[in-house]
């Protein structure tokens, strides 16, 4: 298995904690509100193809959030910072949740150095008529319900018993994610306006039980992204890296091998 290292890397201000594994091309994830939790069980079996970096985002994890962090425009914009300051070029880009909607406002800004996108189960767009969940109204057990589709992953959350530290990274994790995402709430007015501008291969990864962003929304972004691609996952919720996680490494990896 490759192994996993931490490093540290000053952007700006900013003193950003990431983690790396693996060789290949480079695959840069972008994690959701929850923190990096969601992509860290398969970080190993992605980094059997690919140069893997994932970062924890300011405010998020190990990283301490700059004041002038307001919303996720700044932090798209911080991250274009990252892209060059980490000598990035014609690499992959995979954003889930709150990281999918940061990928898509990178990807309308600038993506001339990224060779493809993926969406998975990404905020950032209001579908009128179907509303998204609420996830700084729900208690912990409703947010376990609407983000798993399959009884056997509830129980495994629900059955979690986080220590001290790990409930201060939750609780900070959630503040940082209100401040950036609160008003408008999880969406950019303005982001599908501009989304035609996105011209490098798009996929977009949903469930079809995702309890947050419904499976219209991915239906929304395929229609936004000129030429994306789009693939749906049965009895899958808010998180496909995990419910379905062999047909979502698969679809990846055959996506990015396309790119080229």
């Amino acid at each position: 298995m490759a192994k996993i290292t931490i490093e540290t890397v000053t952007v700006r201000d900013v003193a950003l904690t990431l983690r790396r594994a693996g060789e290949g091309e480079t695959l840069l994830l972008l994690h959701g509100a929850n923190g990096s939790m969601s992509w860290l069980p398969i970080v190993e079996a992605l980094a059997e193809n690919y140069h893997v970096i994932l970062p924890d985002h300011p405010g998020f994890g190990a990283t301490e959030a700059p004041d002038w962090m307001d919303n996720i425009s700044d932090m798209s914009y911080f991250y274009m910072d990252v892209i060059a300051a980490l000598g990035l070029d014609q690499f992959h880009l995979a954003g889930h949740s709150m990281g999918g909607w940061i990928g898509a406002e990178i990807g309308v800004r600038d993506a001339h150095r990224i060779k493809s996108l993926t969406l998975i189960s990404a905020a950032g767009i209001r579908v009128v008529g179907t509303p998204m969940g609420d996830l700084f109204a729900w208690t912990p057990e409703e947010t376990v319900g609407h983000v798993f589709a399959q009884k056997s992953f509830r129980d495994q959350a629900l059955a979690m018993e986080p220590d001290e530290a790990q409930i201060e990274i939750m609780l900070q994790n959630r503040q940082m994610a209100a401040r950036l995402c609160w008003a408008p709430r999880l969406h950019n007015p303005d982001l599908r306006k501009w989304l035609h501008r996105l011209s490098i291969p798009t996929l977009i990864l949903w469930g079809d039980s995702d309890g947050i962003f419904p499976e219209p929304y991915a239906h929304a972004y395929h229609e936004l992204i000129p030429g994306s691609e789009l693939e749906v996952y049965e009895n899958c919720g808010h998180v496909p890296m995990a419910e379905a996680r062999d047909a979502f490494l698969s679809r990846l990896a055959a996506f990015t091998q396309g790119a080229a």
